[in-house]
């Protein structure tokens, strides 16, 4: 066990030393279900001091300088005043409110703004390490924080993919009339010309809009977890549906990692939890194969921790070792 020093498994690195650094935004202002994940970032780190270091694919990973941002105190206490606007929001439209009503015209105004600053937060942030020949990720957080980062690699890169992990598309155009809502992340990221790929693996809940987007874009290629079962009874096994997975991705790749894409008995206090998905080693040997391809993995983020009851450290036990394999992964392709 490490000595807990605010550093994401107890590592002695310094954000100067990095070759990698980890971002925590605390925000979950459009959560439309279950709240939480703005606790993410603090319930993964506190996890994270009991995870050896050892690493099965990269020999002495413990030497990997990995360093951590501290989780910024200001956009947590913003998330709680936004977040009880928004909540004001997502009331007037279950009672049969519209997005444009004058009565909420103000207190969404107020959200997307909030929203747009942290993702502004988020890319002023990222591109500082970036250009400093740093690699980041991002732990969220909802699934709408990664955008900044997505964002700041379409300036470094003239192009790469995406590898989403998820039990949702997130392909829906501002919704609830939130623009940066945590289900419009891949629709938000689609809009940066430089990401020629969207690969999403575990989709299995979704509306009829997003499986026509998905069918009306060439640049979305949708491993629903349905499929991805059916195939497994019929014999296919998971390493050949791997290959096929990975087949359609370009060679560099930014793995956007929602933890509900998981059999919920690994992240029970997420969001939005979905029945299926895909097991723990399942996910690693996804994120194994595709660095025995020969990609490039060019930055990351784990999105949708939720902790449990302060004794129900369980959510930020997987988050941290979903994390840890992730830092280790990236670093052994950019070594």
């Amino acid at each position: 066990m490490s000595v807990p020093n605010g550093c994401f498994f107890g590592l002695p690195y310094s954000v100067e030393d990095a070759k990698l650094v980890f971002l925590p935004v605390p925000w979950d202002v459009t959560t439309s279900y279950g709240e939480g994940a703005a606790q993410g970032p603090q319930a993964i780190l506190e996890a994270s001091v009991q995870l050896d270091w050892y690493d099965f694919d990269v020999p002495n990973a413990w030497k990997i300088p990995l360093a951590t941002l501290g989780i910024d105190a200001a956009i947590l206490a913003e998330n709680g005043r936004m977040r009880a606007i928004a909540k004001q929001v997502i009331a007037h439209l279950e009672r049969g409110g519209a997005v444009d009503d004058p009565a909420i015209a103000s207190s969404l105004a107020k959200v997307n703004q909030a929203c747009a600053d942290v993702n502004a937060w988020v890319y002023t942030q990222s591109k500082n390490y970036l250009e400093q020949g740093k690699l980041v990720a991002i732990v969220g957080g909802d699934h709408s924080v990664p955008l900044g980062l997505m964002q700041s690699l379409g300036q470094q890169y003239e192009n790469y993919g995406i590898l989403q992990i998820d039990a949702h598309a997130d392909l829906r155009p501002a919704y609830e009339g939130f623009t940066y809502s945590h289900a419009s992340i891949m629709d938000n990221a689609l809009k940066i010309p430089q990401i020629s790929r969207l690969v999403q693996v575990g989709i299995r809940d979704v509306c009829e809009a997003e499986i026509d987007r998905v069918k009306g874009d060439r640049r979305i290629v949708m491993f629903d977890d349905w499929q991805l079962k059916h195939n497994t009874y019929e014999g296919i096994n998971w390493a050949t549906q791997c290959q096929e997975i990975i087949s359609h991705l370009p060679d560099r790749v930014y793995i956007s990692f929602d933890i509900d894409g998981l059999n919920p008995s690994y992240c029970p206090h997420t969001g939005t939890p979905v029945p299926g998905g895909l097991e723990f080693n399942e996910s690693l040997y996804l994120m194994r194969s595709l660095v025995r391809a020969g990609k490039t993995i060019i930055g990351f983020d784990i999105c949708e921790v939720a902790p449990g009851e302060p004794a129900d450290q369980w959510d930020g036990n997987v988050g941290a070792r979903i994390l840890y394999k992730l830092a280790c992964l990236t670093e052994l392709m950019n070594h």
